[in-house]
C-alpha cells in the first residue's frame, strides 16, 4: 500500500519515486500514483507541510523547539479574536504565523459566488480553496537555545523591502507572544516596531 497523506485542505497525496539523472532516487508527493509507488516513509525523512497546503518529503532534523513553546504559540492563536484567519507552522528552529489571504474577505466571497448563482454553503472546493490559501506574516526564532530566547520578525510588505523585518522584541516566548498577536489583523501590525510604550 502506497504512502498517502492528507494536507490541511483535505487533498489527498501520494508517496512516489523516481530517479535523478546520477540515478539517486528522489521523492515527492503527488495528487496521482507516478513513477514508483513508495510503501513507507525512507529513514531519516518526514512529511513537511506548508500554511497552503503544498506538501513535501524533508530530511529529519533535531527539534530544536520544545513542545511547550509551540503551545504557547497556538494558544495564543486561539485566544486571537480571528483566530480561523491564522495558521501556525514550525520548521526547525522558527514558529511561523501566517495569515490566510482570504482574511476579512467573506463577505466579498459570498458575493462572488451569489453573482455565479451559487447557493449559500455551497461551492464549498471553491470557497475551501480561498479560505486555505495563506501568507507568512509573524515569526519566532530561537536565537539562543540554552537561556530559550526568541526574537520576534514581521513579513514587510513593502515593494522594495519584502522580507523579514526585526520589530525589536526578543525573550521567552511566554513575554514576547502576546504581544506581537495582538497586532494581527490590526493596522498596528505594519507599524509594530517594539518600544517601552509598545
Amino acid at each position: 500500500m502506497a504512502v498517502t497523506y492528507t494536507n490541511r485542505r483535505g487533498v489527498t497525496f501520494y508517496l512516489c519515486q523516481s530517479l535523478t539523472k546520477t540515478g539517486k532516487p528522489r521523492y515527492y508527493f503527488a495528487r496521482e500514483p507516478k513513477g514508483r509507488a513508495i510503501e513507507q516513509i525512507p529513514d531519516g525523512f518526514r512529511v513537511g507541510e506548508n500554511a497552503n497546503g503544498l506538501v513535501w518529503l524533508e530530511r529529519e532534523r533535531p527539534a530544536l523547539l520544545l513542545a511547550d513553546e509551540i503551545a504557547i504559540v497556538e494558544a495564543a492563536i486561539a485566544r486571537h479574536p480571528q483566530s480561523r484567519n491564522y495558521h501556525v507552522g514550525v520548521k526547525h528552529d522558527q514558529i511561523i504565523i501566517s495569515e490566510r489571504a482570504a482574511a476579512g474577505t467573506d463577505d466579498l466571497v459570498a458575493k462572488i459566488l451569489g453573482s455565479l448563482g451559487v447557493p449559500p454553503g455551497g461551492s464549498v472546493r471553491l470557497r475551501s480553496d480561498v479560505e486555505a490559501r495563506g501568507t507568512p506574516v509573524l515569526r519566532f526564532s530561537l536565537i539562543d537555545a540554552e537561556r530559550r530566547r526568541f526574537i520576534v520578525k514581521r513579513w514587510c510588505f513593502k515593494g522594495r523591502i519584502d522580507d523579514w523585518i526585526d520589530v525589536g522584541l526578543d525573550g521567552p516566548l511566554a513575554q514576547i507572544v502576546a504581544p506581537a498577536v495582538a497586532r494581527l489583523g490590526t493596522d498596528d501590525f505594519f507599524e509594530f516596531f517594539w518600544s517601552a510604550e509598545a
